[in-house]
């Protein structure tokens, strides 16, 4: 009996996929709902193209839509480093930081999202399902002392606080 040897055949540089190639097939696997092969796929594009916002996007939707929502915190905070004013990166971010129970960091996020694109209803809509912020009772300013800076009953402030905060 003679032992056969298949060789591992490589690809090429040239015969691999893209970054691009590997966006759009993760973009694909996503509107399929495939959210965990989706994960993979974009994490091979981002090892290609690291710190690219259409890269990152997708795979930190991928991550939320998967249930791996530190992984997707981590990644919408990349994409926050690398374009502030990204308002879908501060809705997935606050999103996401509610699924991992840091409530107040998610309203901040979600705030964020509502100033830079205030005609989404769908950030409104996050923002006020969150609800009220509710000081713990050691945070509660004792009888005399002024209020907080962001305090709605501050007459100064009154104009700042949101509906539905």
């Amino acid at each position: 009996m003679s032992e056969q040897h298949e060789e591992v055949h490589e690809p090429s540089r040239d015969e691999r996929e893209t970054a691009y190639e590997l966006l759009q097939r993760g973009h694909d696997l996503l509107t399929q709902r495939h959210f965990a092969q989706a994960a993979v796929v974009l994490e091979r594009a981002d090892r290609d193209e690291p710190r690219k916002a259409s890269i990152l996007e997708a795979l930190g939707r991928a991550y939320y839509n998967s249930g791996q929502h530190d992984r997707s915190r981590a990644t919408f905070e990349q994409l926050l480093e690398i374009d502030p004013s990204a308002h879908y990166a501060h809705f997935a971010l606050g999103q996401s930081l509610k699924q991992l129970g840091r409530r107040d960091a998610a309203r901040t996020h979600l705030r964020l999202a509502v100033a830079l694109s205030p005609s989404s209803t769908v950030y409104a809509a996050a923002l006020a399902r969150l609800g009220t912020i509710t000081p713990k009772p050691a945070d509660a300013p004792a009888a005399g002392d002024p209020p907080s800076p962001g305090d709605p009953s501050s007459s100064a402030d009154s104009s700042e606080a949101t509906p539905g905060d």
